[in-house]
C-alpha cells in the first residue's frame, strides 16, 4: 500500500473520531483532571479508542497516544516506525466550544514525521500531508494544495500565537522582527497548519508541548515545503537548523520550536 493510500485510510479514521467528538460536543459533558492537571473529557477517550482500533485494523505498527502515554522508554526506543496520536488536541478549546480543536494522527519513521492528518471537526476542515508526495486542505469536498508564504520585504509579519497558552516571550520576539507585525491567535495544531497553508509566516513555540501535539501537523508542514526546527529562547530569530524529532529521548516533551517557510 502506498503512503497516499494509507493517508486516505487514516483520514477516514480521523473523521470517524471527529464524528464521535462532535456527538459529545453537542451536549453537556463532564471534565476530569489528569495527573498533570490538564483537562480530560469523554470525547478524548472516545476518539482515542476509535483511532487505536482503526489503526490496529490497517497496520501492525505500535500506537502511542496521549491517552496511552505510559509506554516505557525501554520499549519505545526500539521503535523504528509507529503511530503518534492526539485524539483531541485542544481540549481547552473543546471545553470553551470555540471550534479550534483537532484530531491528530501521524506516522513516524526513524524519528521523523512522514504522514500526517489533522482534522478539525467543528470547522469541517482536514489537512493531509505525505512527505514527498502531497499536502492538501480539504473542506466541503473541495481540495486545495497547501502553499506556504515566504515573507516579503515591507510585508506585515503574520505570527501565530496560542489562544490558550500565550507566552510573554512572544511579545519580545514580535518586537525584534523588522517592520509591522500581526499576531494571529489560534488553538491546537491548527497553528502549524496556518503556516503550511500560507496564512502566517511564523509560528514560534516558546512554551510546553508534547510530541503528539505537533507530529501530524509537522508532517503536513514538511509536505507543504516549510519546516519545523528547534528554537533557542534566548535568540529566537537566530537561524536554527536542528529539525524537531520524535521518540529520541525518554521525555515526550518537545523543545521550543519554530515553524517557518
Amino acid at each position: 500500500m502506498s503512503k497516499a493510500q494509507l493517508a486516505e485510510q487514516v483520514t477516514d479514521i480521523a473523521h470517524r473520531a471527529g464524528d464521535a467528538i462532535m456527538n459529545i460536543y453537542a451536549r453537556d459533558f463532564d471534565v476530569a483532571k489528569k495527573d498533570d492537571k490538564s483537562p480530560l473529557t469523554e470525547a478524548d477517550l472516545a476518539a482515542h479508542h476509535i483511532i487505536v482500533d482503526g489503526l490496529n485494523a490497517i497496520s501492525d505498527l505500535p500506537v502511542l497516544s496521549e491517552e496511552s502515554a505510559h509506554i516505557a522508554w525501554d520499549e519505545r526506543r526500539e521503535w523504528s516506525q509507529y503511530w503518534l496520536v492526539d485524539p483531541l488536541d485542544g481540549t481547552k478549546e473543546f471545553i470553551k466550544k470555540n471550534g479550534e480543536f483537532t484530531v491528530n494522527i501521524a506516522l513516524i519513521e526513524q524519528g521523523e514525521p512522514v504522514l500526517g492528518v489533522v482534522y478539525a471537526p467543528a470547522l469541517n476542515v482536514t489537512y493531509v500531508g505525505v512527505v514527498g508526495e502531497q499536502a492538501q486542505r480539504i473542506q466541503s469536498d473541495k481540495t486545495e494544495p497547501l502553499k506556504p508564504a515566504r515573507h516579503q520585504d515591507g510585508e506585515t509579519w503574520k505570527v501565530v500565537g496560542s489562544r490558550s497558552h500565550q507566552s510573554p516571550q512572544i511579545q519580545s520576539l514580535l518586537e525584534q522582527l523588522p517592520g509591522e507585525t500581526e499576531l494571529v491567535a489560534m488553538g491546537s495544531s491548527l497553528k502549524l497548519c496556518l503556516v503550511a497553508e500560507g496564512k502566517a509566516h511564523l509560528y514560534p513555540r516558546l512554551g510546553p508541548t508534547s510530541e503528539w501535539d505537533t507530529a501530524a501537523a509537522h508532517a503536513i508542514v514538511i509536505a507543504a515545503g516549510a519546516r519545523v526546527v528547534e528554537l533557542d529562547a534566548d535568540k529566537p530569530l537566530t537561524q536554527q537548523n536542528t529539525p524537531l524529532r520524535y521518540n529520541q529521548k525518554e521525555s515526550l516533551l518537545n523543545p521550543y520550536f519554530l515553524v517557518s517557510c
